[in-house]
């Protein structure tokens, strides 16, 4: 797919990385972009097309798809994050699932027969590099991209017939409100966002950005502080 003249949809497009999508899109020349997010105040550029969006809601997904049928690029950006341990609490655990794995596959359902009428299209799902990386403390987190990755890559078979390139990005931690008080080296939301596209555009099934993610594709057995010894001790 070519960027110029493509219809996107990006979810969680109003802050952080979504927003870093959003703007990528447009200076590329996208012909439309519409921002999913829970609350439509919260996007002010007139370039862009607020949609009403909560990945966990059906309702507003399926208002969502008949608004938005000229969708031919779908950005799964929305997430939440946690500091619960995998053997936390099921409540947090759930909340974490719904966001980052239920609410990927909710939009990818409902808009994969919009791809397809519109020529077959892009589903780009954002993932992360823990997505094969284990930790302590970010471990109820890791399990949902993770599970997000497997869903990712068995979404590709279901929809090549289609014509949907299906692409899975992995990042380690980025420069956002999320990361705010974890002192690491991050990544810039806009290298994340073009190199997504610059992914897209050259037909990849995968993006991974930068080292702590190639190093975790390379070796998943070993932790995040494996990346990142700043966090022994967190």
């Amino acid at each position: 797919m070519r960027i110029p003249g493509a219809v996107a949809l990006v979810t969680g497009a109003n802050r952080g990385l979504g927003a870093a999508y959003v703007q990528a899109l447009l200076d590329r020349g996208a012909a439309k972009v519409y921002a999913g997010v829970r609350d439509t105040s919260t996007v002010t550029d007139p370039r862009v097309t607020a949609l009403h969006l909560d990945v966990t809601d059906d309702a507003t997904i399926a208002a969502a798809v008949r608004r938005a049928g000229d969708v031919t690029l779908l950005v799964n950006n929305a997430g939440i994050g946690s500091l619960e341990p995998v053997l936390g609490s099921d409540a947090e655990l759930r909340r974490l699932m719904d966001v980052n794995y239920f609410g990927l596959i909710a939009v990818s359902r409902a808009f994969a027969p919009v791809l397809a009428a519109n020529g077959g299209g892009v589903v780009a799902n954002v993932l992360s590099d823990l997505s094969w990386r284990g930790s302590s403390f970010l471990g109820g987190y890791a399990a949902t991209k993770s599970a997000a990755w497997s869903a990712t890559n068995s979404t590709r078979l279901d929809l090549a017939g289609q014509g949907t390139q299906v692409v899975a990005v992995h990042a380690g931690y980025i420069d956002t409100d999320l990361t705010a008080a974890v002192d690491v080296p991050k990544l810039a939301p806009s290298r994340v966002a073009n190199e997504t596209l610059d992914g897209i555009e050259k037909g990849a099934h995968e993006v991974v950005v930068g080292e702590p993610a190639r190093e975790a594709k390379a070796a998943p057995a070993k932790s995040v502080t494996d990346a990142y010894p700043q966090l022994v001790g967190s």
